[in-house]
């Protein structure tokens, strides 16, 4: 393949200020994500260690393969909320016994380890991971429910986790659930309803309802172990089928779990050559600028990512504001497409359009490097077709059947956030630099629209029109949509799967291509009616 050359000064002024920006919001997501792994605090993980347990996070290095990565997954949900940082629970993916699984372990030090409308958000999420890319799902169980000051939200959409689970199950893609303290009411289902069950004991306690409410209830008087102790439900029940003598051995027999799944993934290890990018990842820090206004080209990015800095570009001199080629990230194949100037126009549309063909044709998967504003507008641009092109581009998105991995870099506004495969488009994982920002439309634009309707409406009524009231309302729309565009904000209400550093962009990306080639990777047979 051609190799990418670069033109990117790192001595350089640009350079700098863009890496002093990045810098940064890099701390800003570093204490973010050091929040999210403190848990409920000093005093409760020491109470935590205390009784003899270990924490979630211990919990999973122990489960996982020495020396094996673990991507997490959503660290920092629930930022910018009333709830803490990381939504009690910890998830991502990781090898067991050789095998690439999603890992889910609340963090009992968090209120409990009890769940808020951000664990669902983010438990559904990674049950999703494990369902589209057909992983074994792990659950490491301490959590006392539902945080019952939050059920309004939780309840009636938390059912889907045990239905997620079930589905999971039918599908052939093993369930395992290991309990180290609390599963109780709603919670006591999680085993219930996966096929492997390890309980430790003297810790492990399952029932529907505790001692309390069987006492409300029924008048009989039964103590915790007898209502759902480990023991009880190894010998007696049959809910429990392994009997861990404590947490290490827990874990241990997870491991043989797992180890005797015998599983297979759909695709064997790529046999391509994997060579290192020729330039320096060091350097990612410095290519987007602090002001999205500028642009940037994506291809600095791609060299610095993609195996040998190797890119063979498609159609290069057609459709220029958007970048498509092919390329390979630890030795998996990829289509890459990748916004260069922020505006998609027709000829943009139609050239994706073409690639999400080829790509499927080819059973390849796709990457979508963001940096739009959007389709064009305009009369010219109207009278031209830019709706019906950019409907193609997005009904290909929409019905392609390769893996869809999406990074968002710069701007991802308006429907080139649809187009590029979005939030909504389901890609398989979804991750942003912090550099990025998301919205309807720029927060200039959007508060330059409402002024106008509003001056057009007052002109209607006949009433004079209030230029200070304006004013006032578009500096504080413009404060509202740009915090709201912002990645950790996003991120924190689940709207990708984390926000990362640059230099970590092909180390990700390779851990997402790997765990997608666990599920068969097949192109899409139709995408419905294209109008031409």
């Amino acid at each position: 393949m051609p190799i990418l050359p670069t033109e990117l000064d790192p001595t350089g002024e640009d350079h700098a200020q863009s890496r002093a920006s990045m810098e940064q919001r890099l701390q800003e997501l570093t204490a973010a994500q050091a929040e999210a792994v403190a848990g409920g605090g000093e005093r409760y993980v020491e109470r935590h260690h205390a009784r003899g347990k270990l924490l979630a996070r211990e919990r999973i290095e122990l489960l996982l393969d020495e020396g094996a990565p673990f991507l997490e997954l959503s660290p920092i949900a629930g930022w910018g909320t009333d709830f803490p940082v990381g939504g009690s629970v910890v998830t991502g993916i990781g090898v067991v016994s050789g095998v690439e699984c999603v890992i889910s372990a609340n963090d009992p030090t968090v209120r409990g380890g009890t769940t808020n409308p951000y664990s669902l958000r983010k438990t559904f999420r990674a049950y999703e991971a494990a369902r589209r890319n057909r992983m074994p799902l792990i659950s490491l169980v301490e959590s006392g429910g539902a945080d019952l000051s939050t059920q309004k939200d939780i309840f009636l959409p938390g059912g889907r986790t045990f239905r997620d689970l079930t589905r999971l199950s039918a599908a052939g893609i093993p369930t395992i659930t290991l309990v180290f303290g609390n599963s109780t009411a709603g919670g006591a289902y999680l085993p219930g309803m996966s096929d492997h069950v390890v309980m430790v004991a003297e810790r492990a306690k399952v029932f529907l309802g505790g001692p309390p409410l069987v006492k409300m209830a029924t008048g009989e008087e039964a103590d915790d172990e007898e209502l759902g102790g480990a023991e009880m439900h190894a010998r007696t029940s049959g809910l429990a089928d392994h009997f861990a003598v404590d947490e290490h051995d827990a874990l241990r027999i997870g491991r043989r779990i797992v180890a005797r799944l015998g599983w297979r993934k759909a695709h064997p290890p790529p046999s391509h050559e994997v060579l290192p990018p020729r330039y320096p990842a060091e350097e990612l820090l410095g290519i987007v600028p602090s002001d999205l206004r500028i642009p940037f080209d994506p291809r600095e990015v791609i060299a610095r990512v993609v195996d040998a800095s190797e890119f063979d570009e498609f159609k290069p001199l057609y459709g220029t504001s958007l970048c498509t080629g092919w390329a390979h990230i630890h030795g998996y194949p990829v289509g890459i497409l990748a916004n260069v100037r922020g505006v998609l126009f027709s000829e943009e549309a139609q050239k994706a359009t073409q690639f999400i063909q080829l790509a499927n044709a080819a059973d390849t998967p796709l990457l979508f490097l963001h940096n739009t504003t959007g389709y064009m507008v305009g009369r010219d641009y109207e009278q031209g077709g830019i709706i019906k092109h950019g409907s193609m581009m997005i009904n290909a998105v929409a019905n392609s059947t390769v893996p869809h991995l999406s990074l968002l870099l710069g701007a991802s506004y308006g429907a080139g956030n649809y187009g590029m495969c979005g939030f909504a488009y389901e890609p398989r994982f979804l991750f942003s630099w912090p550099s990025a920002k998301s919205a309807v439309m720029g927060p200039q634009q959007l508060a330059g629209v409402l002024s106008m309707v509003a001056r057009a409406a007052a002109e209607s009524r006949g009433q004079p029109f209030d230029e200070e009231q304006d004013a006032a309302m578009r500096a504080a729309v413009e404060e509202q949509i740009e915090a709201e565009s912002l990645p950790m904000f996003l991120s924190g209400q689940v709207y990708d799967d984390g926000v990362i550093d640059p230099r970590d962009t092909r180390t990700v990306l390779g851990l997402c291509l790997s765990a997608a080639h666990s599920a068969p990777v097949q192109g899409a047979d139709g995408y419905g009616i294209f109008r031409m």
